[in-house]
């Protein structure tokens, strides 16, 4: 008896000892799928994402936190005086590519228990909307297809011109249950459902 306790002891301490990284971000607000409208990008220019862009991803479990993203993807974004314009903005996610910062993990990931990389290759998320808030602040809207379900999600993100790049930097949390991402984790060591998504893109001029 005395054993048990301290194991329901240790595991008390490492459900203390890891914060969801979930709690400190916005959740995106999810919705279903919605028809995209065709909005004027006149004046516009398409910009390509850049080798320094970014799609990362911290996912947690009770007792750690594990660090991963994306190593292939492409996307584009249509840009006038500095700011989106219109809705043509598009990120395109080879799924096969998926890394973690456990290589053990990364093969897990590419399994039917995660994204499934072998029947859902790709990943899309597709801008419906973009609102300005302010000079810098926006709320970005798309439809997000991950592992065969599709949800329009929506988050706020920062646009900023830095030269001849555009950046755009956003961080939120989606729910995996969602996306029909159900796989538990170990009955001590459960996966939490909310992934913080980062998103570091820069996007230059096509050529």
């Amino acid at each position: 008896m005395k054993y048990r306790y301290l194991g329901l002891a240790g595991i008390a301490l490492a459900v203390a000892a890891c914060d969801n990284p979930a709690d400190k971000t916005t959740d995106a607000k999810v919705s279903a799928p919605v028809e995209k409208a065709s909005l004027s990008t006149e004046g516009g220019t398409k910009y390509v994402f850049t080798s320094h862009s970014e799609v990362n991803f911290i996912a947690s479990k009770i007792t750690k936190s594990h660090h991963g993203g994306f190593k292939k993807f492409t996307g584009h974004f249509t840009v006038k005086d500095g700011a989106p314009v219109g809705n043509d903005h598009k990120v395109v996610i080879d799924t096969t590519s998926v890394w973690a910062d456990d290589e053990k993990l990364t093969g897990h990931l590419k399994t039917a228990d995660f994204f499934d990389v072998e029947k859902y290759p790709t990943s899309t998320f597709d801008v419906t909307d973009i609102h300005k808030d302010t000079d810098t602040a926006y709320t970005v809207a798309g439809n997000f297809s991950l592992h065969g379900k599709t949800k329009n999600i929506s988050f706020p993100a920062t646009v900023t011109l830095t030269g001849d790049a555009v950046m755009i930097h956003a961080t939120f949390d989606i729910n995996r249950k969602d996306f029909d991402i159900v796989y538990p984790g170990k009955a001590e060591d459960l996966i939490r459902d909310n992934v913080v998504i980062e998103l570091k893109l820069e996007a230059k001029p096509a050529t």
